[in-house]
């Protein structure tokens, strides 16, 4: 009999192969333009554990970026300013966003996004490539094709997909020779979607790995700015137990979950990232991961 104390686990991470940390260092917001800093960051995040580097083609459009392809670019210039950085981690990037339109996923404009984001990494093979957002007015049959035809290739390890809901995920699956091995949903103590829309159930089905994006609320779940106060004393009460902060317990909410989600975070601090990557020895009781659900539905569970 399981006591409603006892700490609940998860399975290890996995991707094309290598193992990965259960926090990940996210790049959306790596537009500083002082490479150095740049590569201090991303290599205390990966001594810390964190050892996939979540990317995308469209980052840099925003925290002050100088445009579509800013971060990978950073990224590259990293790798190159810290040789041997680069084997140390699972490289993986998203396509499929194009401003103005917005979605793209046909053959030909996927596979040139793909070859794009090499370059601007600066390495020769992408470890996993998701398409960042679900392009409805191209056939699953034609996105499959290129994914399949980006592995034959030999310049994607795997593939993935981002904000994709189950039911365009089994769509895709359906047509493709090799399997999908990631979804990126929206996933924190907020963001409750996935438990219930269907996603972490694909994931328990499947074996799909989940990459939570956003699991601090875009820093919200940390500051406490525009959260319901019963969320912020619910992580407090929580924290106070654990001897941890209010972001460590919001972290290991989302890795709390029996698909083991990998959390990607975004912090431009290092010793924050530090901070973060504890949620990995924080495990958490059925009884607590209940009532930070209960708080962020504003009512208790049937």
């Amino acid at each position: 009999m399981v006591s409603v104390d006892e700490p609940l686990t998860a399975s290890s991470r996995r991707i094309a192969g290598t193992d990965i940390g259960a926090v990940a260092f996210g790049c959306w917001r790596l537009t500083d333009p002082d490479v150095g800093r740049c590569a201090d960051l991303v290599e205390s995040a990966v001594d810390c554990g964190m050892t996939l580097i979540d990317n995308a083609d469209v980052y840099g459009l925003d925290w002050g970026g100088r445009g579509f392809g800013t971060c990978e670019d950073m990224l590259g210039d990293v790798f190159r300013h810290r040789p041997g950085l680069r084997d140390r981690v699972v490289v993986a990037t998203k396509g499929g966003i194009v401003p103005g339109v917005p979605y793209v996923s046909d053959e030909a404009y996927l596979v040139s996004a793909c070859e794009a984001s090499l370059r601007r990494l600066g390495v020769d093979v992408i470890d996993l490539y998701q398409v960042h957002r679900p392009d409805p007015f191209t056939h699953p049959a034609r996105v499959a094709a290129t994914l399949d035809l980006l592995v034959d290739r030999g310049l994607v390890r795997a593939v993935g997909v981002s904000n994709h809901t189950p039911t365009q995920t089994r769509a895709l699956q359906a047509h493709l020779t090799v399997p999908l091995a990631t979804t990126q949903p929206q996933l924190s103590a907020v963001s409750l979607d996935p438990l219930r829309d269907g996603t972490l159930d694909l994931c328990a089905e499947t074996g799909l790995l989940p990459l939570a994006w956003s699991p601090l609320a875009g820093g919200r779940l940390a500051t406490g700015d525009d959260v319901a106060p019963a969320v912020i004393e619910a992580l407090d009460l929580i924290a106070s137990e654990h001897g941890v902060t209010r972001a460590v317990v919001a972290t290991a909410f989302v890795l709390a979950h029996p698909t083991s989600p990998v959390a990607i975070v975004g912090s431009q601090n290092s010793e924050r990232l530090r901070e973060l990557a504890h949620a990995s020895a924080v495990k958490l009781t059925r009884a607590e991961v209940y009532r930070i659900v209960e708080a962020s539905d504003g009512r208790p569970l049937p």
